[in-house]
């Protein structure tokens, strides 16, 4: 008797949330619009390359209600610096990846954003909207990511990035909605340029 109460109970949560994400948690186009890396170039201070970068990330309603329904978005930015080589493939000198994440406070009504490495527990910044969030972690600043010493004087190098959306960490609840999908993953095409040395 008690697991055939169990096994209803069950069912009509599932039943429930099936109900309530279906609608835009699952939408396989949920990251369709503009996701490109729109400028980038690099400085040079102290021994080390800092990156200035802006990609332009997709906003639309189903992101905005999947955020509310407690979906956590992680925002990637790879960064690949090679050597040029004439006549044989360029050599990859250094790989790196700054991740930050987006999630929606429903307590606060704020859109909430942080750098997943920084050494700083704190620092996540809040939103007062999708709009604002979306340009904040679309924004690089003086991002240190490499050192001059890993590059030789007189070589040509290039830096290439490429920005990605993909689904972050997942709630309990939505993780049962969402474990088949793949909707919720997207890159940009490679923004590269030259760097002499």
């Amino acid at each position: 008797m008690q697991f055939r109460r169990a096994h209803n109970l069950t069912s009509l949560l599932v039943a429930a949330l099936l109900a309530m994400g279906t609608s835009t948690a699952l939408r396989a186009e949920a990251l369709d619009g503009l996701l490109e890396v729109s400028s980038a170039y690099v400085t040079e201070g102290q021994g080390v390359f800092l990156l200035h970068a802006h990609v332009a990330y997709p906003v639309n309603e189903d992101i905005r209600a999947a955020l509310k329904d407690g979906l956590m978005l992680n925002f990637d930015l790879d960064v690949v610096v090679s050597r040029e080589r004439r006549f044989w493939m360029d050599e990859t000198i250094a790989e790196y990846t700054l991740r930050r994440e987006l999630l929606y406070h429903a307590v606060s009504d704020r859109y909430v954003a942080r750098d997943v490495d920084s050494s700083r527990t704190n620092d996540q910044r809040s939103y007062a909207t999708l709009e604002e969030a979306l340009e904040a972690l679309g924004t690089v600043d003086a991002w240190p990511f490499l050192l001059s010493t890993q590059l030789s004087p007189n070589r040509q190098y290039r830096v290439s990035l490429r920005a990605g959306v993909r689904r972050g960490r997942l709630s309990d609840t939505m993780r049962v909605l969402l474990f088949w999908t793949e909707g919720w993953h997207r890159e940009s095409e490679w923004f590269s340029w030259s760097l002499q040395r």
